[in-house]
């Protein structure tokens, strides 16, 4: 994966990380300030933006002690899987691994699997974070089956103007102040996996003019960030699917859970392109928002998700469970962490 002179860790903002905060009028900006205790917030962009010397190194920030392994490992491909139990509505269903709910999620062969998380917070940094678990557990098995993986990170035109992209990072800078340090680093190291397996990585790269238009929306930046994610995303994606190599190959998006959103709520339509590469693919578009059990907090923004009054962290503690709220959308919720 190529490092950019230039990075800025582009956002799904919860809302990035599974959804926008339920105080966030319809339509209009989300709030610029994240919900105590890592609850999803429409405004959390995926990490601070590094310096183009960091960018260079490939790192953002020192590195801090790292999270035990993930324990839940990936179960052999050939292993025959005990059946799922159901454990409520919206479809739920308990699986004995993480790898078993996710072949589950497969079996209905997307052109185009959108995964949308909820970004690690400060003080999480014990915790195998999301993307951490997608890298270690999910992403091998997509080698051979998935041709390309367009990652949520930002790679600005050096010929950009310098006081244009800097007031962009400190818009940015704002909004992720809570999120756990290596949140970046762990996006590139994803990107990094994705090549080794034969998997062409891809960032955002917005024009000029689109950074420029971020820095003259004034106090609507965030919106017109989330906006330009969503249709970056989605011609990324069109271009990749239309490639004859990638004929009958999985493109893989991988951000936060708001830009995935097959079914976006009123007013934010322009901040998913859920909907329009549906249509492209002809419905062979799959949502699925991966969630780490312990990141899950008592806010109104969680209380907001469609699955959160069904789920009961209580019960299969030690299971994966999935819901299916709809038709092409999932929810994977991670077994506890050792």
């Amino acid at each position: 994966m190529r490092t950019p002179r230039t990075s800025l860790v582009a956002a799904a903002f919860l809302a990035a990380c599974g959804a926008p905060s339920a105080s966030a009028p319809a339509g209009g900006a989300p709030s610029a300030s994240a919900p105590a205790g890592g609850a999803p917030s429409a405004s959390a962009p995926a990490g601070g933006a590094p310096s183009a010397s960091a960018a260079a190194s490939g790192s953002s920030s020192p590195p801090a002690s790292p999270p035990p392994p993930v324990a839940q490992t990936a179960a052999p491909a050939a292993a025959a899987s005990p059946a799922p139990a159901p454990c409520g509505a919206l479809g739920c269903l308990a699986f004995d691994t993480p790898a078993q709910a996710f072949a589950h999620v497969l079996e209905s062969g997307p052109r185009v699997l959108a995964v949308g998380e909820a970004h690690a917070q400060r003080g999480s940094e014990g915790i195998p974070s999301t993307t951490r678990r997608f890298t270690e557990l999910f992403l091998p098995a997509l080698a051979g089956r998935a041709s390309d993986l367009i990652v949520e990170l930002w790679a600005v035109d050096p010929r950009c103007r310098k006081e244009q992209v800097a007031r962009v990072e400190a818009e940015q800078r704002a909004v992720t102040q809570g999120q756990a340090a290596q949140n970046q680093d762990e996006f590139l190291a994803l990107g990094h996996a994705a090549k080794r397996l034969g998997i062409r990585p891809h960032q955002l790269t917005p024009s000029c003019q689109e950074v420029d238009a971020i820095v003259r929306a004034g106090p609507d930046a965030v919106t017109a960030m989330l906006e330009m994610i969503a249709r970056l995303t989605a011609a990324e994606a069109k271009a990749l699917l239309g490639r004859e190599d990638a004929a009958g190959k999985m493109v893989i998006a991988y951000g936060g859970a708001l830009h995935n959103d097959v079914a976006p709520r009123p007013g934010r339509e322009r901040w998913s392109f859920g909907p329009e590469l549906s249509a492209i693919t002809g419905g062979k578009y799959v949502e699925l928002d991966l969630i780490v059990r312990e990141f899950i907090k008592e806010s109104e923004s969680w209380r907001a998700l469609p699955w959160y009054p069904h789920f009961d962290r209580e019960k299969h503690p030690d299971k994966a469970v999935l819901f299916n709220p709809a038709p092409g959308s999932y929810t994977l919720i991670f077994p506890r962490s050792s």
